[in-house]
């Protein structure tokens, strides 16, 4: 898959950066209000009852701060917050030695908790209803169950795509979350303050240039303005100016409504290769040299949301939005 500016994917260098950028409150947790009010009340309510919250479930497309919303929920309770993931527990063994590790209250952030294993996730049925552990110990004849006990503990799940949660999982979350893509004035704050931490200035302007291009998605609008950062302060500008951030962009080939030069060749593709289409996914990927899977999880949610492409039961197919953006005719049938 081609490197893109505009991915939401989480790359190493996000990595470092995000922890040094990630609000530690609810207050200073910029957009996603629905979902703070929620929170804020279920976690007063169980600090009132002297209990560990509820378990959660944060869903949305990535780089919406479901991590960052783990961290707080962490910090508001006033207890520890242990990280991993789905794909990094391949063993039962590894989410014993996890959860047994815990203490009272803790809360277990699992990024990509759709991807844990079958066998893993029925062990964790038990850990989450009645805060135990069922381990078998020895094999054959021999082998004998026994129970651990576990401290009450809150588990904060993270998915992009709920869907592959199995029923029995997703009905042992008691709060349920989704987190949306952001609007520009939320983007826009969110810039204004990375730059703050970041002890750069940037106009009004060029702060709400990067959030419009931004595709709703905070991780991005970052990224954009380290770059942006980068050239305007080559150009030994005090602060960043709108006429830096449109060259920035430009030479970053991030257009007005943030597509980008694989946005675009997948768009061509179905323009000039199928008539606009209908085309079958997996002919689109072999035409664009990319996987069927890559085109779904990646590059058609944020064209399917901005319309510029739908799905039919016959293929994908551009809409007139597509072709008035790349300023080409639609054609008359």
């Amino acid at each position: 898959m081609e490197e893109r500016m505009v991915s939401s994917d989480q790359k190493e260098e996000d990595l470092n950066n995000e922890l040094s950028l990630r609000p530690s409150n609810l207050l200073q947790y910029i957009g996603q209000d629905k979902a703070k009010e929620n929170l804020a009340i279920f976690i007063e309510a169980a600090k009132l009852r002297n209990e560990p919250l509820d378990h959660v479930l944060l869903y949305g497309p990535p780089g919406l701060g479901k991590t960052t919303m783990a961290a707080i929920i962490a910090n508001e309770m006033g207890v520890q917050f242990k990280t991993t993931s789905g794909p990094a527990i391949e063993r039962t063994g590894d989410l014993a030695a996890i959860l047994s590790s815990l203490e009272i209250g803790d809360v277990l952030f699992i990024d990509e908790i759709h991807r844990l294993p079958r066998a893993v996730e029925e062990i964790l049925y038990p850990a989450m209803e009645d805060f135990c552990l069922d381990i078998v110990i020895g094999s054959g004849p021999s082998a004998r169950s026994v129970q651990l006990d576990l401290p009450p503990f809150t588990l904060v799940g993270a998915t992009t795509r709920a869907g592959l949660l199995s029923a029995p999982l997703r009905d042992r979350f008691g709060v349920l979350s989704r987190l949306e893509f952001y609007e520009t004035k939320d983007l826009c704050a969110i810039v204004e303050r990375t730059s703050d931490i970041f002890e750069v200035t940037i106009d009004k302007e060029a702060a709400i240039e990067i959030a419009r291009r931004s595709r709703g998605t905070p991780r991005i609008a970052n990224r954009l303005l380290k770059r942006v950062r980068d050239i305007s302060q080559v150009r030994r500008e005090p602060s960043i100016s709108i006429d830096t951030t449109r060259k920035a962009l430009q030479m970053l080939q991030v257009d007005q409504e943030g597509l980008d030069h694989i946005d675009h060749k997948l768009l061509l593709a179905i323009i000039e290769g199928f008539q606009g289409g209908p085309v079958g996914i997996d002919t689109l990927a072999a035409t664009i040299g990319e996987e069927s899977q890559t085109i779904e999880d990646v590059y058609e949610p944020f064209l399917l949301q901005q319309s510029f492409i739908q799905r039919t039961p016959r293929g994908r197919v551009v809409t007139p939005k597509a072709y008035s953006h790349l300023n080409m005719e639609v054609p008359k049938s």
